[in-house]
C-alpha cells in the first residue's frame, strides 16, 4: 500500500451486460471439477531471472517449497536445483555475479520489509552485506565488467536511501551517493558518472534530477508548471542518454531521453497508454519498452541504433511480462502470464529463433478448461465518470442459475486491477462467484485525470464507484442481486471497511485483508523510509494534523457501530504499513456493535501473505465465510 503508485510492469467502450458470444459458449456448462485452495496453491509461483556467467543456467525465485526460495534451471531445460532452503523467511534471488557462480539474495524478517542483501557462495556459505538493525537495503545494479555492484541502504538516516559501491571480490564498500535531500536514486550510468534521481512533490507531480559523481553537483532536469509526473527509467549502455517517462502535455506518459552532453530533451516513443519503462540489453544492441495497455504489459523490442523492430515470440493465451538478456545478448529469458495460466519462464535463442518453455507452473491437479478468461468491462458511475473493470464470470453462472458476486478492490491508493492469472480470484470463480475487479477513480493506467480523481476524496467518490459497481453487477442477467459482497486488500481493505460502515445496507458481506481502519494513526506511523514521499502521501490522502477531522470522519474504526453486515478480517502481525492495531480495533468495534465478525492473524506475515500454509488457511476461510453469508443467505438463488 502507498509506494510506487505508478505501476512498473515487469498496475474501452462501455459494455452493457452480456458476455462475448464465444466466451459465453465456452462457459455454458458447469466445470467438471471444483478445486480446493490447496490445489490452487499447488500452482508454483516464480519470479525474476538472471543468467549465469556461462549462460547455461538461470537463477530465479519460487515458492515451490511452500515459502519463497532461490532456484536455478538449465537454459536448455530440465529439473530445478534448489539453492536456498529457508523455512521461516521468504528468500528472493537477486542476481548471479558476472564473473563466477556466487549469487546475491535478499530477505526480510517475517514480513517486516527490512530487507538485507546477502552473498551466497557455491558451497552454501552466506554473508550479510548489509548488517545492522532496522535498516532496509536493496540491490541497485552492476558495473559492466562485474568488478563492483551498487546497493542502496537507509542505515545512515532511516528516512533516506544512500547508494554504496561494493567491491565484488572483497565486499569492501564506499559511500557513492549520500542522499540528504529526500531523493529516490533510480538509475546509475554504466560509466559510474551519473545517478538519476526522482523526487515526488505530490502523487501527481514529481521532478527528475541528475547527480554528477565527479562534481557532486545535482542538477534539476525537469522544471515545469502544473502537475507533471516524471520518472527516470535507465541510461543507455554508452552513458550518452538518460531515458525517462513523462506525462507533460497529455493524459499518458511517453518515453523521452535527455542527452547528457548536449543537455537536450527529446521524445522517443508516444503511445495511447502509459509507457512504463525502457531498458537496454547488456551489449546495448536492443531496447525493450513496456506500455500498460488496459492493464496488460505490452513489450516491444527494437535495435537500439536503427530503431528496427525485433519481433518477440508469439505465445498463445498469454503475454510477455518481463525479459532478461544474457551477457552476450545471444539469449533472452522472459515470462508469460495468461488468464488461466500463471507465470511461466521461457528462453529464446536468437541464433536459432527457437523458444523453449522451462517451467509448467499451473497445478497438475487443475484442468485449465475449468478456469475462466477475463473480460474488460466498463460502467458509468452516478456522476458520469466511466469506470473500467476486469470481470471473471464462472462457467456455472447463467440466467437460469444466477450466481453470487464480489466487488474486488485493489490496493494502493493508485493501484490497478489487471487481467492475468490470480489463484484467489480463479478459486472464487471456480466455486461459482462472479468477480468484478474494479478500477475505481484514482486507479493508475487510465490517464492522469482519472488517476488524480480520488485525491482527498477517500471514503466518498471512490467508494461511490464501488457502490455503483454493485449496481452494475446486479444488472447482469447471471448475477443474483441479493448476494453481492466486497473484498479487498490493503487500500482495498479500507474500501471494504468504508463500504460496510458508510454504506451499511449495500453489500451483503465483506472481507478486509490488512486494510486501513484509522487513517490518522496510519499516516502518523508510516515507515521511516517513506519520508521522501510523506508530503505526497499527505497531498493524496490527508495531513494527519491539518486534515485531522476529515481523516477521522472517513476512518471506519470510528464508525464501527454502523457495521451491520458480516465481516472477515485477515492481518499479518508484522505488517509495517497497516499495523495490526488497525485490525484489532475494527474487530473490537464491530464485535461491540453485535455484527458477525471473524478475525485471522498470521504471526509470521507482513503486508501480504507469502507462505503457502497461510494462504491456504486464509483463502479457504474466506470462501467458507462467503459461502455462509452470501450463498447461505436467505432470499436468493441457491447454487
Amino acid at each position: 500500500m502507498f509506494p510506487n503508485r505508478r505501476i512498473r510492469v515487469l498496475a474501452l467502450c462501455l459494455v452493457a451486460a452480456a458476455v462475448a458470444a464465444p466466451q459465453a459458449a465456452r462457459q455454458a456448462a458447469r466445470p467438471a471439477k471444483q478445486y480446493t485452495m490447496e490445489q490452487f496453491l499447488n500452482t508454483t509461483s516464480i519470479t525474476g531471472a538472471t543468467f549465469s556467467k556461462d549462460e547455461s543456467r538461470i537463477l530465479f525465485s519460487s515458492n515451490k517449497s511452500g515459502i519463497w526460495n532461490a532456484y536455478t534451471v538449465s537454459s536448455a531445460g530440465g529439473p530445478w536445483t534448489q539453492v536456498t532452503s529457508s523455512t521461516t523467511d521468504s528468500t528472493y534471488a537477486v542476481s548471479y555475479f558476472k564473473t563466477d557462480d556466487r549469487i546475491l539474495l535478499t530477505r526480510d524478517q517475517g514480513g517486516n520489509e527490512l530487507n538485507h542483501v546477502y552473498v551466497r557462495t557455491p558451497d552454501g556459505q552466506e554473508r550479510d552485506l548489509t548488517p545492522g538493525q532496522k535498516l532496509k537495503a536493496q540491490f541497485a545494479g552492476w558495473v559492466p565488467d562485474g568488478s563492483a555492484f551498487y546497493l542502496t541502504s537507509n542505515e545512515r538516516d532511516a528516512k533516506y536511501f544512500d547508494v554504496y559501491r561494493y567491491d565484488a571480490k572483497t565486499y569492501d564498500r564506499t559511500l557513492f551517493f549520500e542522499n540528504k535531500e529526500g531523493y529516490f536514486p533510480s538509475a546509475i550510468s554504466d560509466d559510474g558518472k551519473w545517478v538519476a534521481l526522482a523526487k515526488p512533490n505530490t502523487t501527481n507531480d514529481s521532478n527528475m534530477y541528475l547527480w554528477n559523481a565527479d562534481t557532486k553537483a545535482v542538477v534539476h532536469l525537469t522544471p515545469h508548471t502544473g502537475n507533471v509526473n516524471v520518472n527516470p527509467s535507465t541510461f543507455d549502455r554508452a552513458s550518452k542518454f538518460l531515458y525517462y517517462v513523462n506525462d507533460e502535455g497529455g493524459e499518458f506518459a511517453r518515453l523521452r531521453r535527455y542527452d547528457l552532453t548536449a543537455a537536450r530533451h527529446e521524445d522517443v516513443l508516444k503511445a495511447d497508454w502509459d509507457v512504463v519503462f525502457a531498458e537496454f540489453s547488456n551489449t546495448g544492441r536492443y531496447r525493450v519498452t513496456a506500455t500498460n495497455e488496459e492493464g496488460r504489459p505490452r513489450l516491444s523490442m527494437v535495435e537500439a541504433t536503427t530503431g528496427k523492430a525485433v519481433p518477440l515470440p508469439n505465445i498463445p493465451n498469454g503475454g510477455i511480462s518481463s525479459v532478461e538478456f544474457t551477457a552476450s545478448d545471444s539469449k533472452l529469458a522472459f515470462y508469460v502470464n495468461g488468464d488461466r495460466s500463471p507465470n511461466n519462464l521461457y528462453v529464446l535463442d536468437f541464433a536459432s529463433g527457437k523458444t523453449l518453455k522451462l517451467t509448467d507452473s499451473l497445478s497438475p491437479d487443475i484442468d485449465p478448461q475449468d478456469l475462466v478468461d477475463t473480460q474488460t468491462v466498463r460502467f458509468k458511475a452516478r456522476d458520469g465518470v466511466t469506470v473500467p473493470n476486469v470481470l471473471w464470470k464462472p462457467h456455472q453462472a447463467t440466467s437460469a442459475r444466477k450466481a453470487p458476486a464480489i466487488v474486488w478492490v485493489h490496493g494502493g491508493p493508485g493501484g490497478q486491477t489487471t487481467p492475468g492469472y490470480s489463484a484467489q480470484i480463479q478459486y472464487l470463480a471456480n466455486h461459482g462467484y462472479v468477480v468484478l475487479g474494479i478500477n475505481n477513480r484514482g486507479s493508475s493506467g487510465y490517464g492522469k485525470t482519472f488517476y488524480a480523481a480520488d485525491d482527498k476524496k477517500h471514503g466518498r467518490e471512490p467508494l461511490w464507484d464501488c457502490v455503483d459497481a454493485k449496481k452494475y453487477l446486479a444488472s447482469l442477467p447471471y448475477v443474483d442481486a441479493n448476494r453481492i459482497g466486497i473484498v479487498g486488500g490493503s487500500y482495498g481493505g479500507y474500501m471494504v471497511l468504508a463500504a460496510l460502515a458508510f454504506q451499511p445496507d449495500v453489500f451483503d458481506a465483506g472481507v478486509d485483508i490488512f486494510g486501513v481502519a484509522n487513517w490518522v494513526r496510519t499516516l502518523e506511523s508510516i515507515p521511516a523510509w517513506w519520508e521522501a514521499q510523506r508530503k505526497a502521501l499527505y497531498d493524496e490522502i490527508g495531513d494527519p494534523k491539518a486534515d485531522h477531522q476529515m481523516l477521522h470522519d472517513v476512518s471506519p474504526v470510528f464508525h464501527g457501530d454502523k457495521i451491520r453486515k458480516p465481516l472477515m478480517v485477515m492481518q499479518g502481525a508484522n505488517d509495517p504499513r497497516v499495523l495490526k492495531a488497525e485490525s484489532d480495533d475494527i474487530v473490537a468495534a464491530v464485535k461491540k456493535s453485535g455484527a458477525p465478525v471473524e478475525y485471522i492473524v498470521f504471526p509470521d506475515e507482513g503486508h501480504g501473505f507469502t507462505k503457502k500454509k497461510n494462504q491456504i488457511e486464509g483463502y479457504t476461510a474466506m470462501l467458507t465465510f462467503l459461502d455462509k453469508h452470501l450463498k447461505g443467505k436467505s432470499g436468493g438463488t441457491q447454487q
